[in-house]
This record gives structure tokens, sequence and C-alpha cells, in this order.
């Protein structure tokens, strides 16, 4: 008998693995049958209309879709080779593992300083670190979003007095204590101006070194820039998966094309 090869090998080359990814909210069939493999420091943006799966695949990735009840999820989801949906998997390592960044910016109204150690306080122990070690950490973190100049002599102060772009890099930022490996974000430049949106596109482009990162966005400019892969979906489908240049100027589903032409959606 022929013994079988090893399952393990492709999976750990992927950053996100799903095989046949169903899940309803209620009654409803949010997403049907979804296979992808999301390669790792890549940016993937997941594209089509209102309505059409997106961020609800984008939250199967840290399972945050079972904190609003009601939910049910069939199939396999695997995320630098671990099903996340084991029961031997913890939630909160997945979460620290898998940071998530929302549409809008969400500081905490406390100082920038403790906007960034937020995150690792709540999942890590930081007793008998010392304040120089924390104060390295904030500035690493800071330095990392581009925001340490512009902030190191105000760290005291309240971070809802940032600017929106300010604070979503300060959101950024308060997820890189925990070391992340697969980035999440939501619409990440939705609330913000051309210019604060120009620059948060280049942080995401420096932060692929370091990061695998998923967007979702409405935005087909957005996508065509900033992404290396696109995924496009419509009713809870994949319809096509390939590098961004192909789905915008070789497409090879018709569906496909009628979106990013603007013919629809």
């Amino acid at each position: 008998m022929i013994a079988e090869k090893p399952a393990v090998a492709p999976q750990v080359r992927l950053a996100i693995r799903t095989r046949d990814l169903n899940l309803w909210y209620g009654d409803f069939q949010a997403l049907k049958n979804v296979t992808i493999d999301v390669k790792p420091r890549l940016i993937t943006s997941l594209i089509g209309p209102s309505g059409c799966g997106k961020t609800t695949l984008l939250r199967c990735f840290n399972r945050i879709n079972e904190r609003y009840g009601n939910v049910t999820t069939t199939g396999e989801v695997r995320i630098l080779g671990k099903n996340i949906y084991s029961e031997a998997v913890s939630l909160a390592d997945l979460r620290k593992s898998v940071g998530m960044v929302f549409q809008r910016p969400n500081p905490l109204p406390i100082s920038i300083y403790e906007n960034v150690l937020f995150g690792i306080r709540t999942h890590t122990r930081l007793r008998g670190r010392t304040r120089g070690e924390l104060d390295a950490m904030v500035e690493s973190a800071l330095r990392d979003v581009q925001l340490w100049d512009d902030v190191k002599d105000r760290l005291q102060q309240r971070a809802t007095h940032l600017t929106l772009e300010q604070q979503q890099k300060l959101c950024i930022a308060r997820l890189l204590p925990l070391k992340p490996q697969v980035v999440l974000m939501d619409e990440p430049c939705s609330a913000l101006d051309a210019e604060g949106t120009e620059r948060i596109e280049d942080l995401i482009a420096l932060l692929k070194e370091k990061f695998t990162i998923v967007i979702v966005t409405h935005n087909m400019a957005q996508a065509r820039r900033a992404s290396d892969e696109c995924i496009f979906m419509l009713l809870g489908e994949i319809i096509e998966h390939a590098p961004t240049l192909d789905i915008f100027l070789n497409p090879s589903e018709e569906r496909t094309a009628m979106y990013v032409e603007g013919r629809y959606g």
C-alpha cells in the first residue's frame, strides 16, 4: 500500500485556506461553498456588490460572526495550517494572530499610549515588564504605522483628539504588539478623505512586508491600486479569484467583467 502524502505541507504555504465554507444567519444563507486560497504576505481584496458576503467572509477568519448569535457555519477554514473551527482552538489566541481593523476608527477614549498597549494588556499579562520595555513597545508600533513623529510629544493626550486618519493608524498600531500574522481590514478608508486614503493605502503596502492583509472594499479604484489579488463575490459565492490586473483587464468570468466595468452593483 502506498502511503498518502501528508496534507500539511501545502496548507503551511498558504495564509488562509477555506474549503466548502457555508454560513447561515438563521435561515438566510450568506456564504455558499466558499473555497479560496489566500497567499501569505500579499494584499487580497474582497470585492462585490453590497450584500454579497464580503464582510461575512472576512469575519469568518477571526470567528467574529459568532458574536451575533443565530449563526451556523459548516466547512473548513485553516489559517497558517490550523483549523480555526476546531474545538481545540482558543478564540483569544486566534484573535491575537488575526487582527481586525474596522470601517470607522475606534480608538478608546484614553491616552494614545494606553491605546497602543490596550490589546496586549487584554490578551497578555504585562506584570514584570519595565516602563522602558512598554515605552519601546509603544514607540515601535507607532513607528510601524508612521505615526510616531506626529504624536511622540503628546502620548498622554486622549486618542479621540487625533484626526480620523491618525485614529485609523492608531487602531492598526494597537494590533502590532500582539504580533499578528494576518490583518483583516473592513473598508479601512471609508471614513477618510482622499489624502488620508492615499496615506493609509501607502501604509498598508508597507505592512504587507510583515503581514498577510485581507481587505473588504467597495472602491474599485482602491482595489486596483492597493491589492495584489482580488476575490470577486456575488450572492455569497466566489465567482473569480485572480491577480488584480487579471481581474480588471482580463477577467475570465463575464459577471466579473460586468462588475468591475460598473455595469451593475
